[in-house]
């Protein structure tokens, strides 16, 4: 397989894999890096999150759409630059929702992945900020064209714009 090759991520679903397809990901305990951006919530995410948390205290809106919020966390560990990370990252480097609830929002299962819109077809290649911060980027034997239907979920093939590139 080379990049620009089409796979059937879900039934009747295909993706344009842009990357290596040797390519493997596993998140690594104590990398926390993903965390410390606000996390877009397409529609659907929204509500999900609606029924598991307030979004009064965990949502914001920039530019007219709805993110994750980031707070100001007291710790030196599990923040970003600026000592902020998303409100659900706890003090272990755990995600509350991930780990209470066993959801998480669509974009956190696509990172490390970029994905785009291109003549109507979805297109999935690796963030450049990945191969500079992410941990887990070759490190274990779980290859990511594998495993796109974790990665990419089926609800990206139903949005005007699943684009990934919007951040907080």
């Amino acid at each position: 397989m080379t990049a620009g090759t089409r796979v059937e991520v879900h039934p009747g679903r295909e993706a344009v894999v842009e990357f290596d397809p040797e390519l493997t990901f596993e998140c690594v305990d104590e990398c926390t890096w993903c965390c410390t951006h606000g996390v877009l919530l397409y529609e659907e995410d929204f509500y999900e999150l609606a029924e598991r948390e307030s979004l009064d205290e965990s949502t914001t809106q920039f530019r007219g759409e709805d993110f994750v919020k980031k707070e100001a966390k007291d710790r030196d560990e599990h923040v970003g630059d600026d000592g902020e990370a998303c409100v659900f990252l706890r003090d272990d480097g755990l995600c509350s929702l991930h780990a209470e609830h066993d959801w998480k929002p669509a974009r956190c299962s696509v990172y490390p992945l970029a994905v785009s819109v291109e003549d109507g077809e979805i297109h999935v290649d690796v963030r450049e900020s990945a191969w500079e911060h992410c941990e887990g980027m070759n490190v274990s034997e779980r290859k990511v064209i594998e495993n796109l239907d974790a990665f990419l979920p089926a609800v990206l093939w139903e949005l005007d714009d699943p684009a990934s590139d919007r951040e907080l």
